[in-house]
């Protein structure tokens, strides 16, 4: 087996105003989507307006941000911490009941399950860090058109967030959008999608029971082991449809409905 480079993690100090919010590992490349991300996910901005300057500062392994001063940054920080699962550990503000008080998804797009399917094979092809090291996640937004925006890290959570910073940044429209991701949908990864707005989400592997319920609760079509011509439909909204015949595809794929 040729052998692949490490993946590379760093510590990064988030400052917001003044304010530590924690050290993050987090893989050195598109830090300033990684905080925009983060700081929308967290609810500590609306728009990418809200921050008025923001600065990687790579020697001393900070990211330091001043945020509008109409907002208190500080009643938020303050709030209790949750530690998230998983690689790269983070850290979220938000608890499963705070979730719960997060907008509705309305959005009625449809997606053929072998589009789906098509587009994370291509997502995969397409994450440079981990062909080069194998060991990194993957975050993937993909628009109307079929146009992918592809982000990595060490930890998945972070990958979303740096996928949602760019979004954010771009003002994109959460109505024409899919996310994917690499990693296991826990619940403060669907809460970082609830969030932003995405209506499907689809990984290629599981979903943890608290981020299923939180999706049903939410309006919200989660899709988990897109691989091959498999997939598993764990929320049942009648947004991916199940193509029986599809020439780009090949064979039916294998599909699991759970209601």
């Amino acid at each position: 087996m040729k052998n692949k480079g490490c993946p590379e993690e760093y510590p990064i100090t988030l400052k917001v105003n003044g304010y530590e919010v924690a050290v993050f590992q987090l893989t050195n490349q598109d830090l300033e989507d990684w905080a925009y991300g983060y700081l929308f996910s967290e609810g500590l901005i609306d728009k990418a307006e809200d921050i008025v300057t923001l600065l990687v500062d790579e020697e001393y392994g900070e990211i330091r941000v001043e945020l509008n001063s109409e907002i208190d940054a500080e009643k938020m920080l303050n709030k209790k911490k949750h530690y998230t699962a998983g690689c790269g550990r983070g850290v979220t503000f938000f608890s499963m009941t705070d979730v719960k008080a997060f907008n509705k998804i309305s959005n009625d797009r449809t997606y053929k399950l072998s589009y789906l399917l098509k587009k994370q094979a291509e997502f995969a092809r397409n994450s440079p860090l981990y062909l080069e090291t194998g060991g990194m996640h993957g975050a993937c937004i993909i628009d109307q058109t079929g146009a992918m925006v592809i982000r990595e890290d060490i930890g998945r959570h972070n990958a979303v967030d740096k996928a949602i910073g760019y979004a954010v940044r771009n003002q994109l429209n959460p109505d024409s959008l899919i996310l994917l991701t690499t990693g296991r949908v826990s619940y403060e990864m669907l809460s970082k999608a609830a969030k932003f707005g995405f209506a499907t989400i689809g990984s290629r592997t599981a979903a943890t029971k608290q981020a299923v319920q939180l999706a049903k609760y939410l309006n919200i079509e989660v899709v988990g082991y897109l691989r091959g011509k498999m997939a598993m439909i764990y929320t049942s909204k009648g947004r991916v449809i199940e193509d029986v015949s599809n020439p780009t595809m090949g064979a039916q794929p294998n599909l699991m409905v759970l209601s």
